[in-house]
């Protein structure tokens, strides 16, 4: 989806793409693709949050919130598609200059006001995951801000 949507429709392509190859099965996929980022530091993370503040895989109080080794882990899915998932661990997702958070909708709003109001928890994944060298950008929707006070 993403580089039918985004990547096949910019002028300049990126010098790398890091696929996930969830074909092979979510334990031998989060292998590969551990292997595959090792001294990769990605320029740009974008990320969507989930109304229950899951980014990525990375749901509430997942053990995967506390990986600090890997790179990339297998997920267990706790909301539709319930399929096999590969997703980025924490330190991979801060270490790029930039994070950018895009949020829709209001089945979102109080997962918005947890993950970036306040204090970081893992109740609310996205809440632990900004630029430790650069800038995190969060974009909301009208109805995902709602409960912000701008």
């Amino acid at each position: 989806m993403a580089k039918r949507t985004l990547l096949d429709r910019l002028a300049v392509q990126p010098a790398a793409v890091h696929r996930v190859r969830g074909e092979l099965g979510a334990e031998r996929a989060a292998d590969d693709y551990d292997e595959e980022l090792e001294g990769v530091t990605l320029d740009l993370v974008l990320l969507g949050m989930g109304p229950d503040g899951h980014v990525a895989s990375l749901y509430p109080h997942a053990p995967g919130l506390a990986e600090r080794e890997r790179r990339a882990i297998p997920a267990e899915a706790k909301l539709e598609p319930l399929v096999d998932r590969v997703t980025m661990t924490i330190p991979v997702l801060e270490a790029a200059p930039l994070v950018l958070f895009l949020v829709a909708g209001a089945e979102r709003a109080e997962a918005v006001r947890r993950a970036f109001a306040e204090p970081p928890s893992e109740a609310t994944p996205a809440s632990l995951v900004r630029s430790k060298s650069g800038e995190t950008v969060v974009i909301l929707d009208p109805p995902a801000a709602q409960e912000l006070e701008i």
